[in-house]
């Protein structure tokens, strides 16, 4: 069983910043994919970004250039750096981490931490 904890959600005014840390625990042989992900009121839970175990990164169109997502192996932790916050960012952001562990594959999700941000 992998737990993963989410922290640095909060209430930021339009253009501010924010970072999001994850850490994964239990036992984990390698974790081969991070992600980040948010769902805002009304809508479906969509892709923020990604990272692979070899540091390759993909972004959702609207972050692009203002978000970066970065991951240490050896604390299994992730992390996502949000600039310039725009109103529309305003959603619960969830860890997700898919990997391997004792228990064989393991895809597992943080519960959530809420981003607000005011216009």
């Amino acid at each position: 069983q992998v737990q993963l904890v989410e922290s640095g959600g909060g209430l930021v005014e339009a253009g501010g910043s924010l970072t999001l840390s994850c850490a994964a625990s239990g036992s984990i042989f390698g974790i081969n994919l991070w992600g980040w992900y948010r769902q805002a009121p009304g809508k479906t839970r969509e892709l923020v970004a990604t990272i692979t175990s070899s540091g390759t990164t993909n972004y959702a169109d609207s972050v692009k250039g203002r978000f970066t997502i970065s991951r240490e192996f050896v604390k299994n932790t992730q992390s996502l750096l949000m600039n310039s916050l725009k109103p529309t960012d305003t959603a619960v952001y969830y860890c997700n981490a898919r990997g391997v562990g004792s228990s064989g594959f393991f895809d597992s999700w943080g519960q959530g931490t809420q981003v607000t941000v005011s216009s």
